[in-house]
């Protein structure tokens, strides 16, 4: 499984990059904060809703610590999707949260 830090997906936005984040957590912690831009789909429904991404695109799996998130990312990636794990999720998030 790919991982990546917080801190460099901080960078990386800082730096103008557009990235794809998909936030697994549950609705409720979504809207308490996330990262500018990220696509909400929660763990649960991801089977379900896998369809609305696409597989042309890369993804950054962001949860709250990381757990639901490196989860999410094996579903991804065994379904032919380029999904990378952010370690530590939204507690190690020190970048902007709308």
């Amino acid at each position: 499984m790919k991982e990546i830090s917080a801190k460099e997906v901080q960078q990386r936005l800082e730096g103008g990059e557009r990235l794809n984040i998909l936030d697994v957590r549950e609705i409720e912690e979504y809207h308490g904060g996330h990262i500018p831009g990220a696509v909400n789909i929660p763990l649960g429904l991801l089977p379900i809703r896998m369809n609305e991404l696409s597989k042309d695109k890369p993804y950054i799996v962001v949860c709250l610590a990381g757990g639901r998130s490196a989860l999410a990312t094996t579903i991804l990636e065994n379904n032919g999707f380029n999904a990378t794990n952010m370690i530590g999720g939204m507690s190690a998030w020190e970048g902007e949260v709308e």
